[in-house]
């Protein structure tokens, strides 16, 4: 097994060469007996720190960024008054300076020699990181190995993004714990980085070695303003063709169509991909992610035309995983951009026993009452529910064969006539392609295919990323109030002018 990484390491790893300054004092006094002083005395020979946790401040190429690393020679990292004071002192004082908090976590949890009132530590750490995030801060969250009991079950688990690192022990209770309690193992590969990365517990495993990339590239999108200019050039004026709705619908189905993974390949500027609702669900029909077009930040939210098809569509998992990146946005207030392009809601008992109605209910709602700036595209197909979960929205565009329809065409028909064959006139007669979502007010632009996008899917997708880029940049110099009230208005008014 490679050696453990110390807190040091760390802060080499991550940092500026020379630029932590520490912000440690003298620990506080909880020493209840002379036994336990010590212990603590050995611990801090052996490991070289005065307690289990080192805090301060540095900087990732010239950005300052606090930090809070455990380390876990010292008595394995556990927390105890005087820790989680310190870790306390160093959230309140990178919330009042206003900077972004790294906290790497490893610890067997609470300090068995302090008890309970070492065990309630975590209630004032968590409210601490409660109060960071709420001053709308970034919280990045790094678990080393091993990370466990309350320290996992508090400030190791609230980050906006949390990575782990290959191969570590993560997970509530300790198997030695659990072995002692039960008499037996508990159950091999369960609490490790990957098992839980899968699970869609944390958003991905990264080597200590990356870490500074990562944090890099996470920094860039959450706290750097737009690098382009101010000014927003109008989008070029293109003539969209009068075609029949039913050859966007068939060419929107095209296989080889660019979806939500080209647009992050060819137009984005910089992305951190992130994974599942933080709950342990994840479906794979859904991608989140942080990202900039053309210097533009933001959270992206898109179906994942890649990871769906006729027998794996958006479940519920995935509209959770959709109001998390929501809340992401919100939380560090950036815009939000959406990406629609479904076959559909899943239709399946494990679906509706699951919540699958309400979750795009309140998809819906949570995105009419977001209070970040909103981006949606329809890129492809927008079928029923899963894609209206999608689309409320400050801006709303639509590629020039993106549709939108309450079933697919051959649904419809079948309903209205009782067959599939009529398919195409239900497609022409519900207006759904872009030149009449145009006209019924539901999209504000249409993105130009020449003359379809799987013919082009690298321009196509660029032009995609530009148009972003251009509503997030006019959206962004919109007063909060008036926004909002536009956003309302707009889906109050729809379809009676």
């Amino acid at each position: 097994m490679a050696a453990k990484i110390s807190a040091h390491d760390v802060l080499e790893l991550v940092l500026d060469a020379g630029s932590f300054v520490s912000w440690d004092t003298t620990p506080v006094d909880a020493r209840p007996n002379e036994k336990y002083r010590a212990d603590l005395q050995k611990a801090a020979d052996k490991s070289g720190v005065d307690e289990s946790v080192i805090t301060g401040v540095g900087t990732v190429r010239g950005r300052p960024v606090a930090v809070i690393a455990c380390e876990f020679a010292f008595l394995a990292g556990s927390i105890g008054v005087a820790a989680a004071e310190r870790i306390v002192s160093a959230i309140e004082r990178a919330t009042r300076e206003g900077l972004p908090l790294l906290a790497s976590p490893t610890s067997g949890g609470t300090r068995m020699q302090e008890g309970t009132v070492a065990f309630v530590q975590m209630v004032k750490i968590a409210a601490a990181v409660a109060t960071h995030k709420a001053a709308h801060l970034p919280y990045l969250v790094y678990l080393r190995n091993p990370t466990t009991g309350g320290v996992f079950a508090s400030w190791g688990s609230l980050g906006h993004i949390t990575v782990a690192e290959p191969g570590a022990l993560v997970g509530f209770l300790g198997p030695r714990v659990y072995e002692a309690l039960y008499g037996e193992k508990f159950p091999d590969g369960v609490q490790t980085s990957e098992n839980l990365y899968r699970n869609g517990v944390i958003d991905g495993v990264v080597p200590a070695t990356r870490l500074r990339r990562l944090v890099h590239r996470a920094l860039r999108v959450l706290i750097d303003p737009p690098t382009s200019p101010d000014v927003t050039e109008p989008a070029p004026a293109t003539d969209i063709p009068d075609v029949p709705a039913w050859q966007s619908v068939m060419l929107s189905r095209r296989a080889d169509r660019p979806g939500i993974r080209h647009l992050l390949r060819h137009a984005a500027t910089e992305q951190v991909p992130l994974s599942g609702t933080g709950q342990g669900e994840t479906e794979g029909t859904v991608l989140l992610s942080l990202a900039r077009f053309r210097g533009a930040p933001c959270v992206l939210l898109g179906q994942d035309r890649a990871g769906q098809s006729a027998l794996n569509t958006m479940g519920p998992a995935a509209l959770r995983e959709a109001r998390r990146g929501m809340r992401l946005a919100e939380e560090l207030q950036i815009p939000l951009v959406l990406v629609i392009d479904t076959l559909g809601a899943a239709l399946s008992k494990e679906a509706e026993e699951r919540g699958l109605a309400p979750e795009i209910a309140r998809c819906i709602s949570d995105l009419v009452t977001l209070k970040t700036p909103t981006v949606s595209v329809l890129l492809g197909q927008g079928t029923g529910g899963g894609a209206l979960a999608f689309l409320p929205a400050d801006r709303v565009l639509a590629a020039q064969n993106g549709w939108l329809a309450p079933l697919p065409p051959e649904g419809a028909s079948a309903i209205v006539h009782r067959d599939t064959t009529h398919a195409p006139e239900m497609a022409a007669a519900q207006g759904i392609r872009s030149l009449d979502l145009l006209r019924d007010g539901v999209i504000d632009a249409i993105i130009p295919e020449h003359p379809d996008a799987a013919d082009e899917p690298v321009d196509f997708s660029k032009r995609v990323g530009e148009a972003i880029s251009r509503e997030l940049r006019a959206l962004t110099g919109v007063p909060e109030s008036e926004r909002f009230a536009a956003r309302l208005a707009r889906y109050r008014n729809l379809g009676l002018h």
